[in-house]
């Protein structure tokens, strides 16, 4: 799952846009996104909003701290410096500023508490252009650009009216120190940039992985992100087959009211399923409800096969790769299976293989962070027995082995999908009111973002 981020009350509500913004990292330029996203302006307000506790606890802890070498307010060339005994930051905003990065916006006010004078109010607002840039390593790392910190004594009636001036605290401020901690707010939402390419399991022994493609593009709409996703089976990683089109983030008819928008292609899909057979997750055995004894009555060249009675078995295996097409309002997966007929276990012995071609609707939703597939059979068919039969031992097959095959392929699929495929997110939050639309080749989900209940309590205490 990455490597692991520092955990603790900290942690969670600043690192969301680090990490949502994690998803941007530029990769190889001949690869081609699958998938992509829309932070949304309403998405960003969310970020800056449950950020504000996390913001508040690491001013709190720098500013207060008597033993810092450099305090932020006083001049350094005085004997005692204005100390500040409290921090609470009234209000965190993050906005867009279109191609170019992020504006934060803090206001905080600071109880200060001069050497030998009463303890006085200020009001300390800090301005920081944010910008998304790769390190050296190829990491995503958020920098301030700018950062314009000012500061106000708060004053009363009575201090306004004979002229009592905040000027001289202005001039006093450590512009360097305010910035600084504007740097160690994003130290920690740095720390999880380094672990944005995670591998989350489809299944025991296949990962998937979303690779950023690009910097964001940042526009009035929102931060939009474009991904590639690849898969590993056993650690190796799967060649994925090349999408016939470029898949770029369709446009918003209008703007959402939702935080995020994903979109997924119809290779994304094709591409899962890919990666799938490939992990051997379709090596399917099913126990038909017949024995050889039964059979034979019917086809008479099984019974000298089995001198004795056994259970029938069918073993399918997929003979083309499956292909998922995406229509408006619904989406379906068609798998190209032989199926291998016989008895004998452990020892299976195929007496007949047929060809089997079934279409199988998908049934998307989504559960915290995970896409949710289901399938049922709506179209199958039996064809090229490799056992010479009549046209009338033929539709026996199908009579025999159709019911079993469109019971039993939908129940094998639902188990290997049982735990969902992971979803492009930050490891904090989790999605709500999610809407799915199926459209031609491509899914969208719109979505909220919600702040796991023990992030968000850490973050009240902190």
């Amino acid at each position: 799952m990455g490597r692991p981020g520092r955990k603790g009350s900290a942690v969670a509500p600043l690192c969301a846009l680090g990490t949502l913004l994690s998803l941007l990292v530029p990769a190889q330029a001949a690869r081609s996104p699958d998938c992509g996203g829309i932070l949304t302006p309403s998405g960003l307000s969310y970020l800056a909003e449950v950020s504000r506790p996390y913001a508040e606890m690491v001013l709190r802890q720098d500013l207060t701290d008597p033993r810092a070498p450099d305090l932020p307010l006083g001049s350094p060339k005085a004997s005692s410096r204005d100390q500040i005994s409290s921090v609470q930051v009234a209000d965190l905003s993050l906005s867009l500023v279109p191609e170019a990065g992020l504006r934060l916006g803090i206001e905080a006010d600071l109880g200060i508490a001069p050497p030998a004078a009463a303890p006085r109010l200020a009001r300390l607002s800090i301005l920081a252009d944010l910008r998304v840039d790769l390190s050296p390593d190829g990491d995503l790392q958020l920098t301030t650009s700018a950062c314009r910190p000012t500061v106000e004594e708060v004053q009363s009636a009575e201090e306004v009216e004979s002229k009592s001036s905040s000027s001289d605290l202005d001039k006093e401020i450590n512009a360097d120190k305010i910035c600084l901690e504007v740097s160690k707010l994003l130290l920690l939402p740095n720390e999880q940039l380094m672990s944005l390419t995670a591998q989350f399991p489809v299944t025991p022994s296949c990962q998937v992985q979303y690779l950023p493609l690009a910097a964001p593009v940042i526009s009035e709409e929102g931060i939009t992100m474009s991904l590639q996703t690849t898969f590993q089976v056993a650690g190796i990683a799967v060649p994925l087959p090349v999408s016939p089109v470029p898949f770029s983030m369709p446009e918003l008819v209008s703007s959402s009211p939702s935080h995020l928008t994903l979109a997924l292609s119809e290779h994304f899909y094709t591409s899962l399923f890919f990666a799938l057979e490939r992990a051997g997750a379709f090596n399917m055995t099913f126990l038909s409800p017949l024995t050889t004894a039964t059979m034979a009555q019917k086809i008479t060249q099984v019974g000298s096969l089995y001198p004795e009675d056994l259970p029938v078995m069918l073993r399918a295996e997929l003979r083309s790769s499956p292909r998922v097409e995406l229509e408006e309002g619904r989406a379906a997966l068609k798998l190209f299976l032989t199926i291998h007929v016989g008895a004998g276990s452990p020892d299976f012995q195929s007496f007949l293989s047929v060809s089997a071609d079934v279409t199988a609707g998908l049934l998307l939703s989504v559960t915290d962070t995970r896409m949710m597939i289901s399938a049922a059979v709506i179209d199958q068919a039996i064809k090229k027995p490799t056992l010479k039969l009549s046209p009338s031992q033929a539709a026996l097959l199908e009579e025999l082995f159709l019911g079993t095959v469109r019971e039993e392929v939908p129940v094998w699929m639902n188990a290997v999908l049982s735990e969902g495929v992971h979803l492009p997110h930050a490891s904090s939050f989790t999605y709500t009111d999610v809407s799915v639309m199926i459209h031609k080749d491509y899914v969208l989900l719109l979505c909220n973002l919600k702040l796991q209940a023990r992030h968000s309590e850490q973050g009240a205490v902190a």
